[in-house]
């Protein structure tokens, strides 16, 4: 299943859901090089849009234990994609399985195509594409967590890093496009 009616869109058009679109949909981060086939991809459901330092920016996290962790420290950019419901069940592969261990994105039957404007790969699946670069990144710190119940999502310590990316091209089907 390829997604042919995809078109890059500037970001004033764009309509997102974020709050579904994340928590309930959920998106593949993306990092690496496309060319060089150096790269991975994990499932994510934690996150926010928004805007910062006049730019629109994507705000995610990655543990550090993860795959896709040591590909986020290497390369200044990265990918988020999300996909339509039937393929929910590739996400969920590729949340449970790590790229060390088993080629994730071929079991999932995804097909990596290079972005427009970074080196980090999209999929052809993909019914929304965002392409961003990174400014930004911070550690999650526990001294600093006010509701003590978030410290219960971290029993091993491994907590999250943040990366802020600067959103610089989008492509997506027509559900996105604001009317």
């Amino acid at each position: 299943m390829n997604i042919s009616n995809r078109q890059q869109l500037d970001i004033s058009k764009v309509a997102l859901k974020p709050f579904h679109l994340l928590a309930q949909e959920w998106m593949l981060l993306t990092c690496g090089d496309y060319k060089t086939k150096e790269f991975n991809t994990m499932t994510v459901a934690w996150g926010s849009f928004g805007t910062m330092w006049f730019k629109p920016f994507v705000m995610l996290v990655v543990r550090p234990p993860r795959y896709t962790y040591e590909f986020m420290e290497k390369y200044d950019n990265f990918t988020l994609s999300a996909y339509p419901a039937e393929l929910k069940s590739k996400l969920e592969f590729c949340g449970k399985n790590s790229g060390r261990n088993v080629d994730k994105i071929a079991e999932a039957g995804l097909t990596a195509i290079p972005s427009s404007l970074v080196s980090s790969p999209s999929f052809d699946q993909a019914k929304l594409i965002i392409e961003c670069r990174k400014m930004y990144f911070d550690d999650l710190k526990p001294e600093n967590f006010i509701d003590d119940k978030i410290e219960s999502f971290y029993p091993e310590k491994d907590y999250h890093r943040m990366y802020f990316g600067e959103i610089v091209a989008i492509s997506a089907c027509e559900e996105y496009i604001m009317n």
